[in-house]
């Protein structure tokens, strides 16, 4: 046994962090959109989750309030922090959490923008900015490795689930071997064993098949998964080897997990004609909700019942997040969860007035 424990997302939670898109960012041609799903996210949440907000120097902290106020949003729950970011993807460039001896400690991975995509200098810098801050409770340890939190899924009973696609992927830290990753994994994680997916990856998904796109875990032996059931379409064969993986997996214990599909949405495509990454997989686990990403289209009511399955102690809520995946994310490459005992209770009460 260890003493080192990598909690599943739906463990308690302190705070959900994300980092508000801003005119300097590549939203800039869909920023009221964009923003929009920021408001909806807040307006779900607000009520019964604190929520850390990574606020650009060019966004006025009063005409966001006003905007908090007209959308009912609940401002004493909502924690304002100025820091400088590119852009908005706080999922892949915000702490991972664990476990040690029970006290929970934050990772702090290099961002190198998914193998170099593009320049993360600015968001690589903002978990160290966060602790200048004293906004943590816990200690953060900086890791001299490129690795995004929508890349490991843990069922938080020892098995951590990834893809070959992105973590041997050389872009981020030159050639490794999958052994070599895997004994990395397991010092970092404390995890026993590794669901490596060899299959499975969306067309303008930037990330090289982060696994929050593809399967998901749920409480009781669960795996969520984004299934694809027209033939015709190009995800349909590698979709269905990633379900026959999934069928193959196995818990510690050696029992098969249960598998809930998640529906094929409706193909979307943005201006340029390019494929966009919309998945179901990419949902957000919380204290009391699950938000669920939509795109207004035919297949997000039954997506919303198969998580509800999934996840009969939460609530399932759907946001339309037909705005995000015009950057190729979505809603949980959006957000992060810090769980109990990460956020520094003082600083979160603090006396704003």
């Amino acid at each position: 046994m260890t003493d080192l424990f990598f909690p599943a997302e739906w463990h308690k939670q302190d705070a959900i962090l994300l980092t508000w898109p801003h005119q300097e960012s590549d939203w800039r041609e869909h920023l009221a959109d964009v923003e929009s799903v920021y408001l909806d996210i807040l307006g779900q949440l607000s009520h019964s989750q604190d929520i850390l907000i990574q606020l650009h120097p060019t966004i006025d902290f009063d005409s966001l309030s006003k905007r908090f106020e007209q959308e009912g949003i609940n401002q004493a729950r909502c924690h304002l922090i100025p820091l400088i970011s590119s852009d908005t993807w706080a999922r892949d460039h915000g702490p991972i959490t664990v476990l040690k001896a029970g006290a929970p400690c934050l990772y702090d991975f290099t961002f190198n923008g998914w193998g170099g995509k593009f320049n993360a200098e600015l968001d690589n810098a903002l978990n160290r900015g966060m602790v200048e801050k004293g906004i943590f409770d816990a200690p953060m340890e900086s890791i001299d490795w490129a690795m995004e939190g929508g890349s490991v899924e843990s069922d938080g009973a020892g098995t951590l689930m990834t893809t070959r696609q992105c973590l041997l992927n050389a872009n981020r830290n030159g050639p490794a071997t999958e052994a070599d990753v895997a004994q990395r994994l397991k010092q970092w994680f404390g995890v026993e064993q590794i669901i490596w997916l060899e299959s499975g990856a969306l067309q303008g998904d930037d990330t090289d098949a982060h696994i929050d796109t593809l399967a998901r875990f749920a409480p009781n032996q669960r795996l969520v998964y984004q299934s694809c059931d027209n033939a015709q379409d190009p995800h349909y064969n590698a979709l269905k080897q990633m379900e026959s993986e999934l069928q193959q997996a196995r818990t510690l214990t050696g029992e098969a997990y249960e598998l809930i599909a998640l529906p094929w949405p409706d193909a979307q495509f943005n201006e340029a004609g390019e494929r966009l990454p919309a998945t179901y997989a990419n949902f957000l686990i919380c204290n009391q909700v699950v938000l669920a990403p939509c795109y207004g289209v035919r297949q997000d009511e039954s997506a919303l019942t198969a998580l509800g399955r999934a996840f009969p102690e939460h609530r399932v809520i759907g946001i339309d997040c037909r705005a995000l995946i015009e950057q190729f994310g979505s809603l949980h490459c959006i957000t992060m969860q810090l769980p109990e005992g990460t956020v520094n209770r003082r600083w979160l009460d603090r006396d704003e007035a």
